[in-house]
């Protein structure tokens, strides 16, 4: 009788509503208290020793890790998940993300472009897949609630004025590439015979922004972390092959800048990457590419809607609900709500901005500029850890065994093909769109 009670005062809250509660209570304590914003970039051992190892920035680095393991223990809370099982295993995932961001920091791995999240990857799949993790540490691992969480507060930095900045040309071939290279892979997938899950997580992931959209898919769909885990690291590995030769591809061929920065923000995964081509090109490249990436960046909201109402009326038989003929209640209950946290998140900051008027002149936001660049750099740091933990998670509960197998060859021929389909129509429409601009 006394458990039953228990339940009944509390019920777990669906881990998407949880996470835009989550997302936003940081972003008003934000309002008040800046976490504070580590250092992490390094030379040599001495710069290490004063940036990263001073006493001011390990204070900095142990008060964010602390304010970050309060939010997720009461998201732990808030879910229903064990509390004693999240005490024990945040501080082995906290020291191995802490690592990461350490060797991601160092200028010379910066100039190759490699973000922490594969670094707290590939450490996290190191330790699993050589240390015997119990099954209760691995069932305690929380990336997709982290991973919720980071893409809420993205959303603080997608502000709707930008895509107007970006221009007309940067979304038609947003659209254009998203739209045609999702349906390619989609029917690559399908000559290969993947199973439903890895289809749509694969055709998003190629197509929109990379691991973000995965990511996103994944949750739509309720999609299986494995399978999510092994479409990352398809497309950080991919990623670093393509922002190297890419580049010098467009050099040996003579492309007009504005055309190659098109070319390497349409069809290059992930945001960093994009970043770090774009600056072996030239401003111009640098400048275009991150316009194109933003842009598809945009469409991943709409894209989560998209699949969502697809799983929903295609997928059946897999649950209760699925059997029925589906309803907008049922539409309503897939929705990833993550998604409502971006884009209010979004909204709220495009208020908090200064805009430009017709006039040309500027419009003051809500708030005086100095403090929204020091609120979003807060908020910023924060998102990066939230997604840093998250692969670091991710790692933690992947097993090579899983994932590298005789049945792992068709998701990867399909996505090898896919991406290279990616890179061939870029181009194309890279080059119809920018090459007079």
């Amino acid at each position: 009788m006394s458990n039953t009670t228990t339940a009944k005062a509390r019920t777990p809250l669906h881990e998407d509503w949880a996470v835009v509660a989550l997302g936003f209570l940081i972003i008003f304590i934000s309002f008040f208290y800046l976490v504070p914003a580590p250092a992490y970039g390094w030379k040599d051992g001495a710069s290490l020793r004063d940036t990263v190892l001073t006493g001011a920035n390990l204070a900095a680095i142990l008060v964010q890790f602390v304010f970050v393991f309060a939010v997720g223990l009461l998201g732990a809370w808030l879910t229903g998940k064990s509390l004693n099982a999240f005490v024990k295993v945040f501080p082995v995932i906290a020291v191995l993300t802490i690592l990461a961001l350490v060797i991601a920091g160092n200028s010379g791995i910066k100039g190759l472009g490699l973000e922490a999240v594969i670094f707290s990857l590939s450490i996290g799949l190191l330790v699993s897949n050589t240390l015997d993790l119990p099954e209760w540490f691995r069932s305690a691992l929380t990336a997709e609630m982290f991973v919720k969480i980071g893409l809420v507060l993205l959303g603080t930095s997608v502000i709707f004025t930008d895509i107007l900045k970006a221009g007309s040309l940067g979304l038609i071939q947003a659209l254009l590439v998203v739209v045609s290279v999702w349906y390619f892979a989609f029917w690559v997938c399908r000559k290969f015979k993947l199973d439903d899950e890895l289809t749509m997580m694969l055709s998003s992931a190629v197509s929109i922004c990379g691991v973000s959209a995965a990511i996103a898919t994944a949750g739509a769909i309720k999609g299986d972390n494995k399978k999510l885990s092994y479409i990352i690291s398809l497309v950080l590995i991919t990623a670093i092959p393509m922002m190297i030769f890419m580049p010098y591809i467009a050099r040996y061929f003579d492309f007009p800048e504005a055309v190659t920065g098109a070319w390497l923000g349409g069809s290059i995964d992930t945001t960093g990457a994009v970043v770090a081509s774009g600056t072996l090109v030239g401003e111009t490249a640098l400048k275009i590419s991150t316009i194109v990436k933003f842009s598809q960046n945009v469409l991943l909201g709409l894209a989560a809607f998209a699949i969502s109402v697809y799983w929903t009326y295609t997928n059946k038989g897999k649950t209760q609900d699925a059997v029925k003929q589906p309803t907008l209640t049922v539409i309503w209950e897939r929705f990833p709500k993550f998604v409502l946290g971006f884009l209010a998140a979004s909204l709220l900051f495009t208020l908090l901005s200064p805009t430009v008027t017709e006039a040309g002149t500027v419009r003051a936001g809500w708030l005086p500029d100095d403090q929204l660049k020091s609120l979003s750099a807060s908020l910023k740091s924060v998102q990066l850890l939230w997604f840093v933990l998250a692969f670091t998670s991710i790692g933690l509960e992947t097993k090579f065994s899983d994932l590298f197998n005789a049945e792992s060859r068709k998701p990867l021929y399909a996505f090898l093909i896919a991406q290279l389909f990616n890179i061939i129509v870029t181009l194309i429409i890279a080059f119809l769109l920018f090459s007079n601009t």
